[in-house]
């Protein structure tokens, strides 16, 4: 299992009273399973992912990734968990623009020590990048920079991929592609992948959905534990 939550909850105590984000969510990803995170604006979709990738710090409740609960980690351990075991893809591509194509796909693999050039090659040429390598971020286009964004997070063969919309910039026809290359390269390194969406359409190709409502997991309008 990369992945279980258990009982997860998450407030903050800003203003008169607390605001509940996430309220008893559990559910779990194994292997290589993709998992589709559906619901509303500020239903709490986001905010989970953080929790999952260390980026914030929940409430209450269990978060096990590849076997280690991160919830009580300290921030350094955290650090290199996710450095070592998550990758992260978001809507801003977060790309370092003094850096080419090439060498932004393998940062994150040389920060965790895991730099394959063959696979960081592979990937790049699957993904369609190949003509672009020597180009910096500014020179390629939004459809290719997220293709970049991609490539990197799977450049060190993650086990658990975190994805925030990431093909929310993108016209649907480009998103149906970057969609099936993310899934087919994940599946090739041997990642699981919980990814954010708003599009019904992305997530009919995941293999799992599961819906969260003001910060609950949803089945058929009953919150439930996800199975």
């Amino acid at each position: 299992m990369v992945l279980n939550i258990q009982h997860l909850s998450k407030r903050y105590d800003t203003g008169a009273e607390p605001v509940e984000v996430l309220t008893d969510v559990s559910f779990e990803l194994d292997g290589t399973e993709t998992l589709a995170l559906e619901g509303e604006s500020g239903s709490g979709k986001s905010t989970l992912l953080h929790l999952v990738g260390g980026l914030d710090r929940a409430s209450g409740g269990l978060i096990e990734v590849d076997g280690i609960d991160i919830t009580s980690l300290p921030d350094g351990r955290t650090a290199q968990l996710r450095r070592d075991t998550v990758g992260l893809i978001f809507q801003q591509f977060n790309l370092i623009p003094s850096l080419t194509v090439q060498s932004n796909i393998a940062f994150h693999a040389r920060l965790a020590g895991r730099h394959d050039p063959d696979w960081a090659q592979y990937l790049a040429t699957r993904i369609g990048l190949q003509d672009h390598l020597q180009k910096y971020p500014e020179a390629i286009s939004g459809g290719q920079q997220q293709r970049v964004a991609i490539a990197r997070a799977l450049a060190a063969r993650p086990k658990l991929l975190l994805a925030d919309e990431p093909t929310g910039n993108l016209d649907e026809a480009t998103a149906d592609t970057v969609l099936g290359l993310m899934l087919e390269s994940a599946a090739e390194a041997g990642t699981a992948i919980l990814m954010v969406t708003h599009s019904p359409r992305q997530a009919a190709r995941m293999q799992r959905r599961l819906t969260l409502s003001r910060g609950r997991v949803q089945r058929a309008g009953v919150a439930v534990a996800a199975s």
